[in-house]
């Protein structure tokens, strides 16, 4: 017998090959065309104020926000820990309220009929309608503005938790049921984990609805001062027609809101990658 019989020569798979290939192709493609649409539509941005020979307090070219943004840090920044702080907190008491409630009301049909009504007009009810009521009542101002960011992001976390906990296998619960298992038992080991996908992604829904909120919250009450948030520096920019620092000002929150969602499903991807359907990676 021959080396050659001994030892056959490895036959590689072209279907596999080219699944490899197409498989790079679309990671790199993943980071690769969001960069360059964003690169595209800034040159694009630049191009057109000038080849209109727009004005800067029309339309501020690219360049130069990032300029402003540069020269102003020092406001901007501390205003973006104003609105930063608010956002977490109304994030976080949202949070801690709609999973508690969310629990309660799988607890008690009664209770779910009884509040659930309530939490649907807060959602259908614009903030903008509900701030100034909230700001005449409410002395504090930063409660006030915490409440208010509430308001917007409580909601998802109480709907998508309350379905999760709804959505457990009738036949996994007559299993509990059947091997004698307490209620809070079955809420720790059967329905909160099946719960865990929904309320992530209604974190991820919340995560930027409770920055929604804060800015809506401070345009509404509109004061300024050390305590100001990037909403007044919109405003007091916009009064001024300094256009380039409110351009800077809408960039810090439109990156802070990017910052979260990318946070919260990241965090999504560390609960669920290893065991959840939606974010185990399989071969097609």
């Amino acid at each position: 017998m021959s080396l050659t019989d001994m030892n056959p020569p490895l036959v590689v798979d072209e279907e596999e090959l080219r699944h490899a290939r197409a498989q790079k192709r679309e990671r790199i493609a993943k980071w690769v065309l969001p960069v360059v649409v964003i690169a595209l539509a800034i040159f694009m941005w630049d191009r057109i104020v000038v080849w209109n020979d727009i004005p800067h307090y029309i339309l501020p070219g690219p360049g130069l926000v990032i300029t402003t943004l540069i020269a102003d840090w020092g406001m901007l920044s501390s205003a973006l820990v104003v609105t930063l702080k608010i956002t977490l907190a109304a994030l976080s008491v949202a949070v801690i309220g709609g999973v508690g409630l969310a629990i309660l009301f799988t607890q008690s049909r009664y209770f779910e009929m009884s509040f659930y009504p309530f939490a649907v007009i807060l959602q259908v009810t614009p903030v903008v309608s509900i701030a100034p009521l909230i700001f005449i009542y409410v002395e504090n101002r930063l409660a006030g503005l915490l409440l208010c960011a509430w308001i917007v992001a409580f909601f998802p976390i109480l709907s998508n938790t309350t379905l999760g906990l709804n959505s457990t296998d009738h036949n996994l619960r007559d299993l509990y049921k059947i091997y004698g298992a307490t209620r809070w038992q079955r809420l720790r080991y059967l329905q909160l984990p099946t719960a865990l996908p929904y309320f992530l992604g209604g974190l991820r829904i919340a995560g930027g609805l409770s920055l929604i909120g804060a800015v809506v919250a401070e345009y509404v009450a509109g004061t300024g001062g050390i305590g100001s948030g990037l909403a007044f520096r919109i405003l007091e920019a916009g009064y001024r027609l300094n256009i380039p620092r409110m351009f800077a000002a809408l960039l810090l929150i439109a990156a802070t809101g990017v910052v979260i969602f990318t946070a919260a499903s990241l965090l999504s991807h560390a609960l669920l990658h290893k065991w959840h359907e939606s974010a185990i990676k399989r071969e097609s």
